[in-house]
């Protein structure tokens, strides 16, 4: 029975074990990650990127790909032949959707789908929703599985909206926010670990955590001072940022420097506000 031990699926959609992307030696020596056929597939959308001058005209371009792949924008709606609008649309479901209510509770149904994404795209298991996750039989996982299936959010496409969502980002990072980096540092303030396993403890001041599947993080320490009384320096490798609330000009995470990052095992520096 899988446990706190277990980090992952034995598969996933990035060509390498699972156990090696979730890892610190992953994390300390990093290659980019591809979501198998995602690129391949939407030629379209990086050939018109690759014509932008800057990230915000990027940001037009994708978010226009977007609306147009998967009916986003209300105004696309076609009327009736007779020149009437149509009637009650279907909801649509919608990364932008899905980011805010991270951004509000990453322990809501749309970050039980994100969570999902991860754990269907990278391999890696969620350790957290609403409650600690420590096997694939108890209450916390049952409750998890049923948000992340909800039918409300997968009528869409929805984890092929955000297959696309982080290849932009990676392409974002790589052209234009952090060519030539293979780390970012990023900060997370905590107040207890329940959220965070220690897997191995070097000091006090330093150690090997274990992170949810996704977890938000930000570039300003003083940021993550709002959010706990220890801070969590980790060196995030560029291959493991699904999104950042400066990306989008519409709709980004509510907060400053904010970063969504791929989970597994992180070396990090803890220090005491």
């Amino acid at each position: 029975m899988p446990g706190r031990s277990f980090l992952g699926h034995s598969t996933n959609l990035v060509g390498l074990p699972t156990d090696l992307v979730a890892s610190c030696a992953f994390n300390e020596h990093p290659v980019p990650l591809r979501i198998s056929g995602v690129r391949e597939m939407n030629r379209s959308l990086f050939e018109m990127l690759s014509h932008a001058p800057d990230l915000p005209d990027a940001g037009i371009a994708f978010a226009s790909y977007m609306m147009a792949m998967f009916g986003l924008d209300p105004e696309q709606q076609e009327p009736e032949p007779d020149g009437r609008p149509r009637g009650p649309r279907r909801y649509r479901s919608s990364f932008l959707r899905l980011i805010k209510g991270w951004g509000y509770d990453s322990n809501s149904p749309e970050g039980a789908v994100m969570k999902g994404w991860v754990e269907s795209r990278f391999g890696i298991f969620p350790t957290f929703h609403k409650q600690i996750i420590d096997r694939t039989t108890g209450d916390g996982w049952t409750t998890y599985v049923e948000e992340k299936m909800s039918s409300r959010f997968h009528n869409n496409a929805i984890f092929t909206q955000l297959d696309l969502v982080y290849e932009f980002c990676q392409w974002a990072l790589a052209t234009m926010v952090a060519p030539g980096k293979s780390h970012v540092t990023l900060y997370r303030g905590v107040n207890d670990f329940d959220e965070h396993q220690i897997v191995e403890r070097a000091d006090k001041r330093n150690a090997v955590v274990r992170m949810n599947n996704l977890a938000s993080f930000t570039s300003e320490r003083d940021v993550a001072d709002c959010f706990g009384d220890i801070i969590l320096t980790a060196q995030v490798p560029v291959a493991k940022i699904a999104f950042f609330n400066t990306l989008l000009a519409r709709h980004p995470l509510k907060g400053e420097g904010e970063y969504l990052v791929i989970g597994g095992d992180y070396r990090v520096k803890a220090s005491y506000v």
